[in-house]
């Protein structure tokens, strides 16, 4: 694991460091609170604080208070505190604080390796919890909490300037699918298109199923132009899908809608736009990329220019 360790002792400090280093920890040593405080909140990498009670600028329970802060599910941080007073008072607070775990000062050697061991457990179980409340769990991509999670980090980085693009995707004809194959099938027909986006997409796309056969992408870094281009490819890619069934081979096509990030958008008129790019794919005809821009004229290959104003209304757009 890797560890911060914050104590004013520059003794402590070898000593711990040593223990934990002869197991084939990565240890960060600190004497001042805010420094230690600062390596934890930019180090993502970061799994363990270790950290006395005593002041460091921070006391060792603002360390502990801040680092829970940061801590979640998806990063987890195990925090133990130690200390070489044992008064009932001191232990409380610490806990009240946000410590996962408490230790005397200086720690035996074998004791502290048996709090990192359970460090290792805890944070293990938390990365699976956290894995099984955000992956959808039909076709392996970002439930709608975790996409929407994810999207609030790229939007702050968009406001700042980045250039971001979405596409929101519907399977054509799938309850047509689901009436003819049987919902098993559809559910297999589901996780092909999943497949074939993520496996299409860049690495930072960030994918998420938003219910039932709708999906969408967040394309970070990507000017509306290739996410438009990216779109497309994925809709050929789609198209040429063969889903086995004991009723015979599905054939897949879907619609998909783009968007860019605009001046003073927000997640939701971003994919809004997407949205009613969609709809007009699909009372287009199908199987083809509309995307939410003038300034988009090329009509090949099923990619067509929509002039979708940020706050149109639209009625709701066919499931089919």
């Amino acid at each position: 694991m890797r560890v911060v360790l914050a104590d004013s002792s520059r003794t402590v400090q070898k000593a711990v460091s040593r223990i934990l280093r002869a197991r084939g920890h990565d240890v960060v040593a600190f004497s001042d609170g805010r420094e230690a405080l600062e390596q934890v909140r930019c180090d993502e990498n970061v799994d363990a604080l270790i950290t006395s009670t005593e002041p460091m600028g921070l006391s060792g329970f603002e360390l502990c208070w801040e680092t829970r802060l940061i801590s979640s599910g998806r990063r987890p941080i195990y925090v133990i505190m130690m200390s070489s007073n044992r008064e009932q008072h001191i232990l409380c607070e610490a806990l009240d604080s946000g410590a996962d775990d408490f230790i005397d000062k200086p720690p035996a050697s074998e004791e502290l390796y048996a709090r990192m061991r359970a460090a290792e457990r805890v944070s293990l179980l938390e990365r699976n919890l956290d894995r099984l409340a955000s992956i959808d769990s039909l076709t392996g991509v970002l439930n709608r909490r975790a996409f929407f999670d994810e999207a609030r980090a790229i939007t702050a980085r968009a406001r700042a300037g980045m250039p971001l693009a979405a596409v929101m995707m519907d399977v054509d004809h799938f309850k047509r699918i689901n009436d003819s194959f049987g919902h098993h099938s559809g559910d297999k027909a589901l996780c092909a298109v999943a497949q074939a986006a993520t496996t299409s997409m860049p690495e930072v796309a960030v994918l998420g199923r938003l219910g039932g056969e709708e999906f969408a992408l967040l394309l970070p870094g990507c000017s509306v132009f290739d996410a438009a281009t990216l779109a497309d490819q994925l809709r050929h890619h789609i198209a040429s899908l063969r889903v086995g069934t004991d009723k015979g081979m599905i054939e897949l096509t879907c619609s998909l809608g783009v968007s860019e990030w605009k001046a003073d958008d927000d997640i939701d008129l971003l994919l809004k736009r997407a949205d009613i790019a969609l709809y007009q794919a699909k009372t287009g005809g199908r199987n083809r990329v509309v995307v939410a821009s003038d300034a988009i004229a090329w009509t090949s290959d099923g990619i067509v220019a929509g002039k979708v104003a940020p706050n149109s209304v639209v009625r709701a757009r066919p499931r089919e």
